[in-house]
């Protein structure tokens, strides 16, 4: 009897051991990322996401993701939010009115990811289809009480010392075209960058800005061609260069655009693009294993449906119900280290918090 027993607690032991060795084991396993590519469909919900499946070849690279949650967008003070309130939590993690640029209610500004990580020297790059001025950009360096402002939100990039930006914007640059005269240009050189109105082949060492319309881009319908999905690859061979880690935006901003004209064609071939650009950041993080890459909207526009074509359980017709934005929850998508945190329910404000915690 007592040989019974000692054998019986010797294999607890065993497996209480084992136990604890495959808990450590598994904590040494889930590690921070280094670096974040977070990417932004404006306007994209799920009926959007779901369109990928529907209107391409093949698999879109939504598929490749494992964990996936939903964020609540409303503004603090609008059930249904716009990009800069949406953006403002993102960059900031304070939910404000609609409009705002990196502004509370009371528009006191408040740091933005960006200005908390840079000092850390780690590198940050910006990439948009719209101007660099719009609100969701916008609301990762600059502060204003009206998303309207584009003069003044384009007059903090010079010293913002983000590494690599690329959009449209050069009519906010001008100083033939500015209020005040300020040759923005002129600022951008004086503060180490590299201004051009094309897209490099390569980086170089230097600050780069690239500024490529005087507004928002082309539509992949006009001949903008692969911009989006080219332009984050230069931006990853760059910012990846830094030991320290990056971050990195990049925003498909016309999704949104398409979605306010009820526009179908717009729509999905601006969200066939973003989702060619996801799997440049996807392939790269692949290879990378320090990179979280994270996907999600600011808010969902049209009200767009996958719909039956007349009763036609056999065919799509997508429909709209608004020419403007809805309050359903959109979907965020993260894949890489620590990629469980970003699975559940929650407030677009708790995007930051989740992503200042890896740089912290």
């Amino acid at each position: 009897m007592k040989n019974r027993v000692k054998i019986v607690l010797s294999i607890l032991i065993i497996l209480g051991v084992g136990y604890r060795l495959s808990g450590s084991q598994w904590k040494q396993e889930v590690k921070k990322p280094k670096n974040i590519i977070l990417l932004i469909g404006d306007g994209m919900g799920l009926s959007q996401v779901s369109a990928s499946y529907f209107f391409k070849d093949k698999a879109p690279n939504f598929e490749r993701f494992n964990t996936i949650g939903l964020i609540k967008t409303s503004a603090a003070t609008n059930l249904v939010c716009d990009s800069a309130a949406s953006a403002t939590a993102y960059a900031t993690g304070v939910s404000t009115y609609n409009g705002a640029i990196g502004v509370d209610q009371q528009k006191n500004p408040v740091p933005t990811i960006l200005e908390k990580i840079i000092p850390k020297n780690i590198s940050t790059g910006i990439i948009t289809t719209s101007s660099v001025m719009h609100a969701t950009p916008a609301c990762f360096y600059a502060h204003a009480a009206s998303r309207r402002s584009y003069q003044d939100i384009a007059a903090f990039l010079p010293t913002s010392k983000i590494d690599f930006i690329a959009g449209g914007g050069t009519e906010f640059l001008d100083k033939n075209k500015r209020e005040d005269r300020r040759d923005l240009y002129k600022e951008f050189q004086d503060n180490g960058y590299e201004v051009s109105n094309t897209l490099p082949k390569q980086t170089t060492d230097k600050k780069q800005a690239i500024f490529l319309a005087e507004d928002g881009m082309d539509k992949i319908l006009e001949g903008r061609g692969d911009f989006l999905p080219n332009a984050t690859k230069i931006a990853l061979d760059k910012l990846s260069k830094n030991k320290n880690g990056f971050f990195l935006m990049v925003e498909g901003a016309q999704i949104d655009w398409g979605g306010h004209d009820n526009d179908t064609e717009y729509l999905i071939t601006e969200l066939l693009d973003f989702d060619k650009t996801i799997g440049v950041a996807l392939d790269f993080a692949a290879l990378d294993n320090e990179t979280l890459v994270i996907v999600t909207a600011d808010h969902e526009t049209g009200g767009f449906t996958l719909a039956t074509d007349d009763g036609d359980y056999s065919k799509i017709k997508p429909s709209f119900s608004t020419t403007g934005h809805s309050a359903t929850m959109i979907p965020i998508f993260a894949k890489g280290p620590s990629e469980n945190n970003f699975g559940g329910i929650y407030k677009n404000t708790a995007l930051f918090q989740k992503m200042m915690d890896f740089f912290n």
